[in-house]
């Protein structure tokens, strides 16, 4: 009899990194992911970082075919209660028989190794499937592969506030200074996904209000009507 896949979890931002892993995960066929793991600060009702609004994260989860398993954190969050919350989430998931979780992390070598650390012993295995991925062209198979993500959060120091909102594409590749990795994964920008191959249909998004806040810039992507032809 052929053998049953391991269980994981996708470390889900809401934004293109966390997509793109699930995408190449699925595509190798070699685990089940059997749901999504988000942080969502309790304040603003949003996930955490990404400040994109939960009713966009659960109709990310839809149609990409995913259970949600919400970890709520206070605003701010002490690392002491973040990593209490998420060791009951990880312990909640080795009772279910999940054996691995899955990261977007492209080449922070002190994110991987705090990822590692916190799981050993835990009975879950982390996966990176885009480990040190060259993130120029990693961005350009995104773009490729019909992926759709928005710029929701902005790093001040490093981009102008204008490019919250801003279309993850080429142009933006073309537009983003000198020195910002074309990934963001210095913290430069996150985003949010709203279309791609691991979606059964595209988010309806629109840019709303735009606001400054602890040194980042914001858009607040909001969820539209989906237009019909008659």
């Amino acid at each position: 009899m052929k053998q049953p896949r391991p269980k994981a979890l996708i470390s889900w931002s809401s934004g293109k990194d966390s997509a793109f892993a699930l995408h190449e995960i699925r595509r190798a066929g070699e685990f089940d992911v059997v749901g999504a793991l988000t942080t969502v600060t309790e304040t603003f009702d949003r996930v955490s970082i990404h400040g994109v609004r939960q009713e966009i994260l659960r109709a990310q989860l839809d149609a990409a075919g995913l259970p949600p398993r919400i970890v709520p954190i206070p605003y701010p969050c002490p690392n002491a209660i973040y990593e209490a919350r998420m060791g009951e989430a990880v312990a909640s998931a080795v009772r279910e028989g999940i054996t691995h979780i899955i990261f977007g992390d492209l080449f922070l070598e002190d994110i991987k190794a705090y990822r590692e650390q916190k799981l050993n012993g835990t009975g879950i295995t982390p996966l990176f499937p885009l480990w040190l991925r060259p993130t120029l062209p990693l961005a350009h198979a995104m773009i490729a592969s019909g992926m759709e993500a928005y710029l929701a959060t902005v790093d001040r120091k490093k981009l102008s506030p204008e490019f919250a909102g801003r279309k993850f594409d080429m142009q933006l590749l073309d537009d983003l200074p000198n020195g910002v990795d074309p990934c963001g994964e210095n913290g430069e920008f996150h985003t949010c996904i709203v279309a791609g191959p691991i979606f059964s249909r595209r988010i309806p998004v629109a840019c709303g209000e735009r606001v400054e806040r602890d040194g980042y810039g914001y858009c607040d992507l909001v969820m539209t009507e989906e237009k019909t032809s008659s």
